[in-house]
């Protein structure tokens, strides 16, 4: 149907629906390896499950670095759409055959084909809700969008722990192929149509190096995502070190902390959108998430100690609040740059946030050895990364109702 013919679409429409429910399957399927690490790698005979654990996790992240570049330059050139198709079908398969691993090698290549394949989902469809949407509303729809789908990693868990870890693989790859007869219902952005009329030059990921004001741009887009990777990838990723360090009064469960963040999220996201909307800025909300960040961190890493497995978990849920703007972020990372470039920057800039958790573990593990121990080099690095992004923030330009209907 052509972009005039079609009616106005709503806060519910199929293009937000959708989007939402892939972003529910991608976060499944990103968060799973987090939630199973331990009972996977010691089912398949590791011993050393911490230092396998990292490096199965580099690499997925590693190939979400390299996806998010793929389906970002595929975004502008070909369609939004394409990259929905293509993305979860390459994920969903991945995840199907990581339920059936035998080797360290099987599950290491799996979780790099994942990694790139899970690099395309929320990029896209942030970008088409965002051109789709009326400009007053296009906020509401990636709120919705950021909070149905961090929920996915609660479903995560839950099955998880129910039904094992194959099954859980298994679920996550069945749920994304059964959200591919869905996406025959969404149609292509009416912007992007424009565009491949246009003669400007579509996905061209160099032109974001190639332009002093451009490129600084995009960097500080970046910055702004590290902090919640920072706190996903180390804080709750290693809640178990952690909590041996704070001298808790009981173990504490990897899966479970991801669980409570990620339940924290939920609520995160929804209210950073909302503040948005309410405060008309995007960069004033971003702010005050940001500051709240700041202090609850501290309080994980130094108001804690003796405490119980419960009251930490507790814990991981305000961190979870409290980092919830990843919708916000990538919205703002849409908003800052034409059609022509739009998915390009909308798809890497939070796949380069969360590949920085690529250079965040070794960081880390050089604070840890050189600060102080594991809760001085946490709070250095956290504090650097969530200096750096308020930083980013600021010096943005607002796109609150920015008209997004040009190129670069």
């Amino acid at each position: 149907m052509p972009a005039a013919e079609r009616p106005p679409v709503g806060l519910f429409s199929a293009v937000v629906i959708v989007a939402s429910l892939g972003y529910f399957v991608d976060i499944y399927d990103l968060i799973l390896f987090s939630i199973v690490r331990v009972k996977s790698l010691t089912a398949l005979g590791v011993t050393d499950v911490k230092t396998e654990g990292e490096f199965l996790l580099q690499v997925q992240m590693g190939g979400m670095l390299l996806g998010g570049i793929l389906w970002g330059v595929l975004g502008d050139k070909r369609g939004r759409l394409s990259v929905l198709f293509g993305s979860i079908l390459l994920y969903s398969l991945a995840n199907l055959a990581n339920a059936f691993v035998h080797t360290m090698g099987q599950y290491a290549w799996l979780r790099l084909i994942a990694g790139v394949g899970l690099a395309g989902e929320l990029g896209a469809g942030i970008t088409l809700v965002s051109e789709s949407l009326p400009r007053e509303r296009r906020g509401m729809g990636t709120m919705l969008v950021a909070t149905v789908g961090v929920s996915g990693a609660m479903l995560a868990f839950w099955v998880g722990e129910q039904f094992g870890w194959r099954s859980a693989y298994g679920v996550g790859g069945a749920l994304g192929l059964a959200l591919l007869v869905l996406r025959v219902s969404v149609f292509e952005s009416g912007m992007f149509r424009r565009t491949q009329e246009s003669t400007a030059a579509r996905g061209n990921f160099l032109a974001l190096f190639t332009n002093g004001p451009r490129l600084k741009r995009y960097l500080r887009c970046l910055l702004i995502g590290v902090p919640l990777w920072f706190v996903v990838g180390i804080l709750i990723t290693f809640a178990p070190e952690f909590g041996r360090a704070l001298g808790l009064t009981g173990p504490v469960e990897a899966g479970r902390a991801v669980f409570w963040c990620y339940f924290g999220l939920v609520f995160g996201d929804f209210a950073s959108g909302g503040l948005s909307q309410l405060l008309r800025s995007r960069k004033r909300a971003l702010q005050v998430f940001l500051v709240l960040c700041t202090a609850v961190v501290l309080a994980y890493l130094f108001a804690m100690r003796g405490a119980s497995p419960e009251s930490f978990y507790r814990m991981c849920f305000v961190m979870g609040l409290a980092v919830g703007f990843w919708a916000l972020f990538v919205t703002v990372a849409a908003e800052q740059f034409g059609t022509n470039l739009r998915a390009t920057v909308a798809t890497t800039a939070p796949n380069f946030a969360r590949g920085s958790v690529v250079a965040l573990v070794p960081a880390y593990r050089w604070a840890e050895a050189h600060l102080g121990g594991s809760l001085s080099g946490a709070a250095v690095l956290g504090l650097v990364t969530l200096a750096v992004a308020f930083w980013a923030v600021s010096t943005l330009p607002e796109s609150f109702g920015k008209d997004l209907d040009y190129v670069e």
